[in-house]
């Protein structure tokens, strides 16, 4: 008895537990149709996605800012890679240590500079998640894949 009451209380955790971690990324569902499939989505090259940006006016401007601000992230990336790493092997001369401060400053670097994209292109005032789905839909039904 006292078995089953454990078992059903363990139970109703794990069902709680994942109901709140569903909730917190509730926005991988809108691609699940895209990441579950037998047979994968093709490849598209930037052409295709040009296309795409020029031929939806809702969606399209929202994705080549999207496209925009991976550039200041990349930026970011190197620049706090490089300057952590740097400082780090100035201080300590430690392969290690400037080598994690690479990682890190890398890290921190693309956060940084997604933030400054976001707002320098005013990204928060839109919904990147949806030109993005709006895009692979658009390619799916542009190569037959429905």
């Amino acid at each position: 008895m006292a078995d089953n009451a454990q078992g059903s209380s363990s139970q109703s955790y794990w069902e709680g537990y994942k109901e709140f971690w569903s909730e917190r990324f509730s926005f991988l569902g809108n691609y699940s149709k895209f990441i579950n499939r037998d047979k994968p989505i093709p490849s598209w090259s930037t052409s295709d996605v040009e296309e795409f940006i020029a031929s939806d006016p809702v969606h399209g401007p929202v994705l080549k800012s999207a496209r925009e601000a991976v550039q200041f992230g990349l930026t970011g990336s190197a620049l706090g890679a490089l300057f952590t790493a740097g400082y780090a092997w100035k201080y300590s001369r430690s392969l290690h240590g400037a080598g994690l401060s690479f990682l890190a400053g890398g890290v921190f670097g693309w956060t940084f500079g997604h933030e400054i994209a976001n707002h320098a292109l005013q990204l928060y005032r839109v919904d990147t998640l949806a030109a993005e789905v709006k895009f692979l839909e658009w390619w799916n039904k542009k190569t037959g894949g429905y």
